[in-house]
């Protein structure tokens, strides 16, 4: 791959409309950063690797019997979408003046049939929010879900429950 080709692909456009209501941001926003994973091998049983090598992994198909000693593409997507999440709802927290002492977030996230050789996924988040009161918790996490960018890809696409707990 040539320098001018990856450069290109860098410039991935976020959805249309991803910006509506908000003037100070472009119509047709380009990404500011851009993750470049690739998967070889078997599909599920195979490797995953990004590009700029930080990440390289055995791939298993997720089997509930036994305890793989591999990852998969679902514990994948619940790391980063807890990542993310928390990372939203600490920046709501102090968009909001909220004086948040500490928060963590456990993504569950299932797979299974939702029609003949058709697969979905299903994703609880369990918010626990350090130093705040439950009512503030719940604003909070209300302004996350809507900043968080793995909340909007998958708002309208799959089941996405949100729970919260203040202590």
């Amino acid at each position: 791959m040539t320098e001018q080709t990856r450069t290109a692909e860098a410039d991935v456009d976020i959805a249309p409309g991803a910006s509506a209501g908000h003037d100070a941001t472009p119509k047709h926003p380009k990404a500011f950063y851009t993750a470049e994973a690739t998967a070889t091998g078997d599909g599920r049983n195979g490797r995953v690797a990004t590009s700029d090598g930080l990440l390289d992994l055995d791939l298993v198909i997720p089997n509930p019997i036994t305890k793989p000693k591999k990852t998969n593409p679902e514990q994948l997507f619940a790391s980063g979408f807890a990542a993310c999440y928390n990372s939203a709802f600490q920046g709501a927290a102090k968009l909001m003046k909220v004086r948040l002492a500490e928060s963590t977030v456990t993504a569950r996230v299932g797979i299974g049939p939702v029609a003949l050789n058709r697969f979905g996924l299903g994703v609880r988040l369990h918010v626990t929010a350090t130093g705040i009161d439950q009512e503030t918790a719940e604003r909070v996490a209300e302004r996350a879900e809507q900043m968080c960018p793995y909340s909007n890809a998958t708002r309208g696409n799959i089941p996405v429950e949100i729970q919260v707990t203040a202590k």
